[in-house]
């Protein structure tokens, strides 16, 4: 079976969700262990394809979402999320300016 390429549809954003970094301190120094649940919290990944009609979001670029709202597919091994350009809270980038003077 060859192999085929995938182009991502309407307002889709196909991204990769970094591996959790395991073991993490709160800003006070309190050690959270990776199997710590937090409630609500969003999360950052990497935008790797856009569809047509996604305005705000360009290849490369970090996004934020709730992972409760994704829908995740494994192509070639690999796994990634598939999002509407609306269940994206943030877009950070190099390219952006004027943003709210944060920096990840």
């Amino acid at each position: 079976m060859s192999k085929q390429s995938i182009t991502v549809l309407a307002d889709r954003v196909l991204v990769q969700v970094t591996p959790a970094e395991g073991e993490r301190r709160s800003r006070s120094g309190i050690l959270i262990p990776a199997t710590a649940q937090v409630s609500r919290r969003l999360a950052w990944a990497e935008a790797v394809a856009i569809g047509p009609h996604v305005r705000a979001v360009k290849v490369g670029d970090k996004v934020l979402f709730n992972p409760e709202d994704r829908f995740e597919v494994e192509v070639q091994g690999e796994e990634f999320v598939i999002l509407r350009e609306r269940d994206i809270h943030a877009v950070a980038s190099d390219r952006i300016d004027g943003g709210t003077g944060l920096y990840l």
